[in-house]
């Protein structure tokens, strides 16, 4: 189909008339034709067509925060405005219906043609039926902000000039066909796959959709290395970062190795300038590297707290001192070993080591490592080692704890709890997270770890006043089936990582829509309800991702380093946290009771194996959550009236469930919409409300973050990676962040993300219920730099009214996870 648009200019009346279907009572005649009139005088005589609906949008996207009914009549002027871009023609009814399926077929053949999709797409599939399959009516499911994105970045346009080639339901259809390529029976699959796409019940992370069905299908959204400490092995680490990065995919870094600044070189007799200056090259690397052409890259560098450089390391992020010795464009975690936390906790010592004194110590986790530690820190004693030091436990923690807060690195990741509880014991040690904190998976010099994320949505799956699990089980099959293609299809960057990824095949399943899912069942966040609500409905998703992977296992075969496993010695996640317990030898306070028939998983798996070494993980979703129109990942909503800012703009995001309930209650009025924004989108002060609408309408700063760490740690009872977990902080009292940080060690969670934190301005105006959390801060998960190392101090100056550079809950820098 053509990419002209007709020369017709289209009526603006005409297109506000096709947008208000349905929506009448919220723009009637009147107001509609107030609103033309309005749209007019900002428009000149023969304005070209993009800029009358550009006109319309605008003015239909500045009432979104009156009435949510109009990010959906400007997601259909969105639709329209884009329809005719890519039909060439202004259509509607069955001649839209008919060249919308038609341009399906003509758009796919030539992206095959001009070598952007896989000829297999048109080989293997009956391309008409396909396209009859579609369901156009589909894409009123879309919201403006999802319309949005996808056309700035989902969807598939020509290399010269840009032009888009597939409308919504193509998108989806291109998606599942690419995922569907390689099954025996293509079409039914394709089809299968389709459905749970398109009415947005499952949906894979980015990379999965930028590239599926592609000529390079870079499907993976994770990869993790682990950097030896050579010269060689660095710069070729390097080399591998960039190649990882060019394919969209998000890093984990592990540095630990490397020897400690002062360690000796014996080759050419001089110091070792340490892990700091290599970190900055890597920040380099990253920054340079444009991913898909869609995102700059983005890594994580993980550094344990037992090696001599971490104070450097917690000093990365700052914006004082020598910028040779800073990383802005990447992020940094500490990898935190149970030891440490315990003498923290008991006011003791802790001993600093350079790596090429201590080598096996990275390998060793739990009791293990505990007495392999102490006996280094005895032969430190004894002058048996050249370079140590000993520093205050609890002073290095509050170091680190004040860093996070002036920067919001290092982020705080738990070794012990990822390698205690790791699937995959016998085949190596979990050396770091991911990118964004979910993944727990083994990494080598010769392997670099892989996964493969997709989320289900609980919100598409609540029925008649619950969670339909029947629906759900079905999607969980089918999505299982998806990721564990995905492992087959994908285009590796490195040998290392393709063969990591056909040795372990892991995938992480994860959820979204959580906070969206309790809000229409009535059940506020911050309630026992809810960590209930938490605790069975993942040990659902647990219980169908376990038995389908064995089911696929005995379809396909097992994957090749099952022996060994923990599923080969019958251990179900939920059984590791009875062994994170022993090694520590204190209570992990969670509810591991199983109310599902586990013995029918536990026979399967028994007798068939597993298809995939990890089955879930559950990751940020910030963006596929906007395309599904739902709450990101397991994350309580941020507000219930804010600007949302990502790569493809700024837009107003209101609380629906909110504005219904008190539309029924007469409440919502422009009075009312002036007090919300006046208290920025809490209803806490607002006394109108009711009290149980104030409690289920709760936003992120206003739920304790020790409870939503209860929530993510009982949800982590039944998942074999980890979950990446935002702690939404409202103070600055040093002594509550430590609390919250030990509280996520002592519940047994793996890693934590970001630290958000709160504007003075706003938390001025609205006070919290909270009594404990009295301080103020920034939104942006940092502070002013302090020069403090006592942790972060309301009367210490780090508190600034300022909002200039706020940031967003969804940080453009790590979408390879969502």
């Amino acid at each position: 189909m053509s990419q002209q648009a007709t020369t017709t200019t289209p009526d603006i009346g005409s297109i506000l008339d096709r947008a208000r279907e349905g929506y009448e009572a919220v723009l009637p005649a009147g107001d509609r034709d107030d609103l033309v009139t309005e749209i007019e005088r900002t428009l000149y005589e023969g304005a070209p067509t993009d800029e009358v609906y550009q006109a319309v949008l605008q003015a239909l996207t500045a009432r979104i925060e009156r009435e949510p009914a109009f990010k959906r009549m400007a997601a259909d002027v969105f639709r329209q405005r884009y329809y005719r871009q890519v039909l060439g023609e202004d259509l509607t009814g069955f001649d839209l219906d008919r060249a919308y399926r038609a341009t399906f077929v003509e758009n796919l053949e030539r992206a095959v043609g001009e070598e952007l999709l896989d000829e297999r797409l048109v080989e293997r599939f009956d391309l008409d039926a396909l396209a009859d399959y579609l369901e156009p009516d589909r894409d009123e499911a879309f919201e403006y902000m999802a319309m949005e994105t996808l056309y700035q970045r989902y969807f598939l346009k020509t290399e010269q000039r840009g032009e888009h080639l597939e409308l919504p339901q193509a998108f989806w259809m291109r998606v599942a066909m690419g995922l569907a390529v390689g099954e025996d029976d293509p079409q039914r699959r394709a089809e299968e796959f389709y459905d749970v796409l398109s009415k947005l019940e499952f949906t894979p992370s980015t990379p999965t959709l930028f590239h599926s069905g592609s000529t390079h299908p870079q499907l993976s959204s994770c990869y993790l290395t682990t950097v030896q400490d050579s010269l060689e092995d660095i710069f070729d680490s390097y080399k591998h970062h960039a190649q990882l990065s060019k394919w969209s995919g998000g890093l984990g870094n592990d540095w630990t190795n490397l020897r400690s600044a002062g360690a000796l070189i014996e080759s050419t007799g001089v110091e070792s300038t340490g892990v700091v200056p290599f970190l900055r090259i890597s920040n380099d690397v990253t920054s340079a590297i444009n991913r898909s052409g869609k995102r700059r890259g983005a890594a994580c560098a993980y550094l344990a707290c037992w090696h001599l450089d971490f104070p450097a390391f917690t000093d990365l992020k700052r914006n004082t001192g020598d910028e040779r010795r800073r990383t802005p464009d990447m992020n940094t975690a500490a990898w935190i070993p149970d030891l440490f936390m315990k003498r923290v906790e008991a006011g003791e010592e802790w001993t600093l080591f350079s790596p090429d004194e201590v080598p096996d110590l990275h390998d060793l986790s739990g009791s293990a490592f505990e007495e392999r530690y102490r006996e280094y820190e005895r032969q430190a004693e004894a002058g048996e080692l050249r370079q140590y030091e000993r520093v205050d436990a609890e002073e290095l923690w509050r170091r680190t704890l004040t860093r996070l807060f002036e920067t919001g690195h290092p982020w705080l990741t738990f070794k012990d709890p990822c390698n205690v509880r790791s699937p995959q014991d016998h085949a190596g040690t979990v050396h770091s997270s991911n990118l964004c904190t979910e993944i727990t998976l083994n990494t080598s010099a010769d392997e670099h770890a892989v996964c493969n994320l997709g989320s289900v949505n609980y919100a598409t799956h609540v029925s008649e006043g619950e969670l339909d699990r029947e629906h759900l089980a079905e999607t969980i099959e089918t999505a299982m089936r998806m990721l564990d293609n995905v492992v087959d299809l994908c285009f590796y960057p490195t040998d290392e990582a393709e063969r990591s990824n056909m040795r372990h095949r892991p995938v992480g399943l994860g959820t979204m829509g959580f906070h969206d899912a309790l809000m229409r069942l009535g059940v506020p966040m911050d309630s026992e309800e809810a960590v209930e609500a938490t605790n069975r409905w993942q040990e659902f998703v647990s219980y169908h991702a376990v038995l389908n992977s064995s089911k696929l296992a005995a379809e396909r075969g097992s994957y090749p380093s099952y022996e060994g496993s923990k599923w080969d010695r019958g251990l179900l996640p939920q059984d590791t946290v009875d062994r994170l317990e022993e090694e520590r030898g204190r209570e992990i306070p969670t509810d591991r009771e199983e109310t599902l028939d586990w013995y029918v998983v536990r026979e399967h798996v028994a007798e068939h194996g597993m298809r995939n070494s990890n089955t879930m993980a559950i990751a940020p979703t910030a963006t596929v959550s906007t395309i599904n129109g739902t709450s990101p990942s397991i994350e309580p909503m941020y507000s219930n009236l804010y600007v949302k800012s990502n790569m493809s703009g700024d837009f107003t995001v209101v609380n629906d469930h909110l504005v219904a309930d008190l539309q029924e209650r007469g409440l919502w009025d422009e009075k009312f919409r002036d007090r919300l924004k006046y208290h920025d989108g809490s209803v806490q002060e607002i006394d109108a409300i009711p009290d149980h609408l104030q409690e289920l309408y709760r936003g992120a700063f206003e739920i304790d973050p020790r409870h939503q760490l209860r929530l993510t740690a009982h949800r982590q009872t039944w998942i074999d990676q980890s979950v990446s977990h935002n702690v939404f902080f409202p103070s600055t009292d040093g002594s509550l962040l430590t609390d919250v940080y030990t509280t996520a060690w002592e519940l047994g969670l793996k890693t934590t993300y970001y630290l958000r934190t709160l504007g003075a301005s706003q938390i001025e105006k609205s006070t919290l219920e909270m009594a404990e959390y009295e301080g103020t801060q920034r939104r942006d998960g940092r502070s002013a730099d302090s020069d403090s190392d006592s942790g972060p101090d309301p009367d210490s100056g780090d508190a600034r009214s300022d909002d200039e550079d706020l940031c967003t809950v969804e940080d453009p820098t790590c979408e390879s996870c969502q």
